[in-house]
């Protein structure tokens, strides 16, 4: 069953091949994840919001000499970045100056530390375990996990808080067994706090919680309150140079309005449901959806053993939380996905078992000379009709979407119908390996969506957030060919683009009026700057309240505008040029 381990239940001997075995599979482990995240990183563009601003803040860190003080209080553009802790923000700044400042390069630090955080898993998961299948299953649900690869492989802080996370709740596990560890629980709460402040005081509550419930002795550790110590003082040592650097607008913006205003009120109008994250998880999650009620339900029912207690805390803990709060996000919800693995691991290995045992084993446990029981291979494994019919239905929409993006159908599509193509073959052969009630569906299950998943994010449709707007670099490259250094460019759209920042490496003003009523702030600018410059589709062209327009130049649909040159006497051109062509 899934007890917790004793350090006394092997002999020397065996606990040396056990180790040698562990090492083959944290090493296949880091390599196949290691791939995952790296294959193809920087083919698409940068995506808006935290990509962009990420960047941007660390081509300032890269950019700026060592004497200027910026890595220590980050800009954005030349302004104050008082957003996020820098630690992500170093790291690539670093990669940055290794090799360049490219999009494979701005992913490449928080991909490798979510690949890292594979084979952190499984280490998790041999600390909790007795046995090493509920580790490595969980390791390799986790591995495939959708929504753990594509945020993993962003430019993004929640790679990095992944990894660190579970090496804070590995170091707390560890020191159940070695005391020592508990300097480690310190150092890694003290680089999630580096990361993402308010999620470092969450995962630091639940691993309090489960010490508290599991091993209360930790509480008491010198090791563990030193390590703490000692991850502090680096956080505490930037918080304060940022108080003495900013004052009272580090508070209010940093502390209050990035931190905890976010609990309270919904932030740039990212509100949503309670249930918002349980419906992320349904979207998302599968395969692997299908069998996390059952691992949950396993862990409560396993409630006595201390990796049940660390699943129901985790889960439980911070999906209440992040429901609670009133800013809703997709990638906030990124930290119970280790959790759920672990327990969908734990019932997978359950599975697993059951199928390896033979009817001359199953014997009366009441009595020594009860005769052994004839179970078939039938009789014992009856998996739920709910995976064949979910498993069905999405191996059928599969092979529909191959055919219908194939160039044979209706909207053909390049390399969609691969995809799409191995996901419903995986599908259709572990539906059929279930039928028959053949355990073998969870090796094919897993190499199935491990290749799937190569070939998605070899693929230009695992950034799919790039299909919602128009194309930035090309815009980017009209911005930046056409402007000069540090200029501000206003442009006319619904909402700002971090991206285009970063890719025009110009402060972009956005505006969300309309073309015929112009914002004060738009019309001053253009009137009193020298050589303003704004940015517009060229449909809005003929419907623009500005005076002496002049088209600079254009890019897919695009156009650059600037104030036409006053004439001799002083007196403003009011004629409007055409769209460029």
């Amino acid at each position: 069953m899934l007890r917790k381990p004793l350090p006394w239940d092997h002999s020397s001997s065996a606990l040396i091949g056990d180790r040698w075995i562990d090492r083959l599979w944290l090493l296949g482990l880091l390599l196949a994840a290691v791939v995952l995240y790296s294959v193809s990183l920087g083919d698409l563009p940068l995506r808006d919001w935290d990509e962009g601003t990420v960047a941007q803040v660390a081509r300032d860190i890269w950019r700026s000499s060592p004497g200027s003080w910026v890595w220590l209080h980050p800009t954005i553009a030349g302004e104050p970045y008082l957003n996020k802790p820098p630690l992500v923000h170093w790291l690539m700044a670093l990669a940055f100056r290794l090799g360049g400042v490219t999009e494979s390069m701005a992913r490449l630090p928080g991909a490798m530390l979510t690949a890292v955080s594979v084979p952190l898993l499984y280490g998790l998961g041999r600390e909790l375990f007795a046995r090493r299948t509920p580790a490595i299953f969980a390791a390799l649900t986790y591995l495939t996990l959708l929504p753990v690869v594509r945020h993993g492989r962003l430019a993004m802080l929640d790679g990095a808080v992944l990894c660190f996370g579970l090496l804070l709740l590995f170091c707390v596990l560890r020191s159940r067994r070695d005391l020592r560890w508990g300097l480690g629980v310190g150092i890694a709460f003290g680089l999630l706090c580096l990361t993402k402040g308010i999620v470092a005081l969450l995962l630091g509550a639940i691993a309090i919680a489960f010490m508290l419930w599991d091993t209360p002795r930790l509480l008491a550790c010198g090791y563990v309150w030193s390590g703490v110590l000692l991850g502090s003082i680096p956080v505490l040592a930037w918080y304060w140079a940022q108080w003495q650097h900013y004052g009272q607008a580090f508070v209010s913006v940093s502390l209050w309005n990035q931190a905890l205003d976010r609990v309270v009120v919904s932030v740039e109008g990212n509100r949503g449901a309670p249930w918002y994250y349980v419906l992320e998880i349904l979207k998302y999650s599968l395969p692997w959806l299908v069998f996390f009620p059952q691992g949950y339900r396993l862990a409560w029912e396993h409630r006595n053993l201390s990796w049940a207690k660390l699943v129901l805390l985790w889960v439980t803990g911070y999906l209440l939380i992040i429901s609670v709060m009133s800013t809703k996000l997709p990638w906030y919800v990124m930290p119970v996905y280790p959790a759920l693995a672990l327990a969908v691991g734990a019932y997978l290995a359950e599975i697993w078992q059951l199928s390896d045992w033979v009817g001359t084993r199953l014997v009366n446990i009441h009595s020594v000379d009860a005769p052994s029981v004839s179970t078939t291979p039938a009789e014992r494994r009856r998996y739920p009709i709910t995976w064949i019919i979910l498993f069905s239905l999405v191996a059928i929409t599969g092979w529909i979407g191959s055919v219908y993006f194939s160039p044979m159908g209706s909207a053909p599509q390049a390399g969609l119908p691969l995809i799409l193509g191995a996901v419903a073959l995986t599908l259709t052969v572990a539906t059929v390996l279930i039928v028959k009630r053949d355990s073998q569906f969870i090796l094919v299950l897993f190499w199935g969506m491990y290749v799937s998943l190569l070939l998605f994010v070899t693929s230009p449709y695992w950034v799919w957030e790039l299909d919602e707007s128009y194309p930035v670099k090309p815009v980017a490259t009209l911005v930046r060919e056409n402007t000069p250094p540090n200029a501000t460019v206003w442009t006319l759209y619904p909402y700002s683009r971090p991206s285009l920042n970063f890719y025009s490496d110009r402060r972009i003003v956005q505006s969300s009026a309309s073309p015929s009523q112009l914002p004060a702030a738009l019309q001053d600018y253009w009137q009193k700057d020298p050589q303003p410059y704004l940015l517009v589709e060229q449909t809005a062209l003929t419907q623009l309240a500005l005076p002496s327009v002049q088209p600079v130049s254009s890019a897919a649909d695009w156009v650059l505008l600037t104030r036409q040159p006053r004439s001799e006497t002083g007196k403003a051109n009011t004629r409007v040029d055409l769209p460029l062509k």
